[in-house]
């Protein structure tokens, strides 16, 4: 069989698409504005590339992860030079819509796009996105409409389009809705989940993540939306996903190669987190002052004695900030015995709401770790500063999401085909 070929819009740090690589798609091209985003896609390119040129291809990846190749540049070179291109960092407007069909056809030449997947930003969309400033005047809210743009120019047998779930109640769903029409006006057949929305923890992933996952086809193919068949997930983040992890303190750690403490667990094997590296990186944690470390420690105390800390509560002298009301939660402990709370994007501001559940360690969790609640295997590296790299993972789908999502999507097309 032919590998189907796929576009990825508004694409991130790559999760979705990891997810349908892995189900056996082919990616044309990646658009994404962030260049730190950007340059992870690159180097995950890199990885399949050279993955699928054997052991040698293999070992010069492992070298890039082990700063044997100094320079992501260097890394690049190994592989086609049309693969780096087609990772294109633009934020897609009128005014570049142009130039990104002309990227993508050179990269397509005579084959056919099969599925294009992908969310525009979803923070126009977000119940805190709508709180900062006026929804109704936010560029991004309309977004969907070069969405709409690529596919009629492309024409996909299929479309993943992937956001949260404040696009529901947006306006009252008018914004919702009128996606929906505008993908129906070209030709295609739209539904959302029978539920209105997935969630990542009933696809093995161990994070509680609602997503709305809109799911299009051309009408000719009278399909329906697939059933996902829900996961039973009675793993735990201490015991099963980050046990392997090297205990750290606050501000420890390196973006470099450090070994693993423990054996492997099940869960990290059948999600396909550890895949064959003796060393994981970018186990890091942000460093934090003696304020917010007391806090920390009061805040895992209270979530072993099965309550979860009210900002307003606190001792005085610990009080910082004068609104405790609005934002009571602002400390969170990952829930260590069972599995963690959505990880978003804010993440990459601080790691108050993402505070370890091993006492001992008394910190927020490292990149690793939060790379792993959203199910991004160990030999994928993020480019970028801490900070981007926490944004990009904060904003990814996982990946472990996106497969079986892929899976059905590749079955649906195939059958139709």
């Amino acid at each position: 069989m032919k590998r189907l070929n796929y576009i990825d819009l508004f694409a991130g740090a790559g999760g979705l698409s990891e997810g349908f690589i892995r189900a056996g798609f082919n990616p044309i091209a990646h658009v994404e504005m962030n260049k730190d985003a950007c340059d992870t896609l690159k180097t995950r390119a890199a990885y399949h590339w050279l993955k699928e040129n054997g052991k040698e291809g293999v070992g010069i990846y492992h070298n890039y992860l082990k700063s044997e190749i100094k320079n992501k540049k260097e890394l690049w070179s190994k592989i086609p030079e049309n693969l780096i291109n087609s990772v294109i960092n633009k934020e897609i407007s009128e005014d570049t819509l142009p130039e990104i069909f002309e990227i993508i056809d050179e990269e397509l030449g005579n084959k056919n796009v099969d599925l294009i997947v992908g969310g525009p930003p979803c923070q126009a969309y977000s119940i805190a996105g709508r709180a900062r400033k006026n929804m109704e005047n936010d560029p991004r809210n309309y977004l969907y409409k070069y969405y709409v743009k690529f596919l009629e120019k492309y024409q996909p047998k299929m479309f993943v389009f992937e956001n949260v779930l404040g696009i529901l109640s947006a306006k009252n769903g008018e914004y919702l809705e009128k996606i929906l029409e505008a993908v129906r006006s070209i030709g295609y057949q739209v539904e959302a989940p029978p539920k209105k929305y997935l969630n990542a923890k009933d696809f093995g992933v161990l994070q509680d993540r609602k997503r709305v996952i809109i799911i299009g086809w051309k009408k000719e193919l009278n399909l329906n939306y697939p059933e996902f068949e829900k996961m039973e997930n009675n793993f735990e983040i201490l015991n099963d996903l980050f046990s392997d992890l090297k205990p750290l303190k606050n501000g420890e750690g390196t973006m470099n190669t450090i070994e693993y403490s423990d054996i492997t667990t099940e869960y990290l094997k059948t999600s396909k987190i550890r895949n064959g590296l003796d060393f994981v990186t970018q186990h890091i944690t942000r460093p934090n002052n003696e304020n917010d470390l007391e806090i920390y420690q009061i805040a895992v105390d209270e979530w072993n004695k099965g309550k979860r800390l009210n900002y307003a509560n606190l001792p005085k002298r610990l009080i910082k900030h004068s609104n405790t009301k609005s934002f009571f939660n602002r400390f969170q402990v990952v829930n260590g015995k069972g599995i963690s709370h959505t990880v978003v994007a804010h993440i990459a501001m601080d790691g108050h709401y993402y505070i370890h559940p091993d006492i001992k360690q008394n910190r927020s969790i490292s990149v690793r770790e939060a790379a792993r609640i959203q199910s991004f295997p160990d030999d994928y590296f993020f480019e970028g500063s801490r900070t981007a790299i926490f944004k990009q993972i904060g904003n990814a789908v996982p990946p472990l999401m996106a497969e079986k999502i892929a899976e059905k999507i590749k079955v649906m097309i195939w059958k139709n085909t």
